[in-house]
């Protein structure tokens, strides 16, 4: 494995198989058991394919592209803020559904290239944001019958 494009995957693939292994040991932990079945097997299925790329990246057979450059790093950064947001402080404090629409609704002004300045803009995100925020529920209230996500460590 040579060059800063091998080694960011390398780098990119390690911190996901880490919060992977994270993520599935939460979820093998938690009590009641029958609440976590559907983490479990998601989870599990995240960190054998994490795992999987991981070692691809390690062995030098993953094919990776020029890498990322500093602008791009500065264009995912507000994402990843919001979702590093959302994940540890706003599911906790606001609750799954307000964070996720609030977050979500946050992301589309950041990214969504249509003008701040107009209102209809503004109804579109918002129409967005509710339809996202209402699939989340009938997802995983509605359809899977699981309980409401509180967090990744909760």
């Amino acid at each position: 494995m040579s060059g800063i494009p091998a080694r960011q995957h390398a780098v990119a693939s390690g911190a996901v198989a880490a919060v992977g292994a994270a993520v599935c040991y939460a979820s093998f932990t938690q009590e009641p058991a029958e609440a976590y079945l559907f983490p479990r097997i998601v989870s599990s299925i995240f960190l054998v394919l994490a795992l999987w790329t991981f070692a691809k990246a390690l062995l030098g057979r993953s094919r990776v592209g020029a890498g990322l450059s500093a602008q791009t790093l500065r264009n995912i950064a507000p994402g990843l803020a919001v979702a590093l947001i959302h994940i540890f402080w706003g599911a906790e404090t606001l609750g799954f559904y307000a964070s996720s629409a609030v977050s979500f609704l946050v992301m589309l002004a950041v990214y969504d290239p249509a003008p701040h300045s107009e209102v209809g803009s503004w109804i579109r995100r918002l129409a967005v944001a509710a339809v996202y925020t209402a699939a989340m529920y009938g997802l995983f209230a509605a359809l899977l019958k699981v309980y409401t996500p509180r967090g990744i460590f909760i």
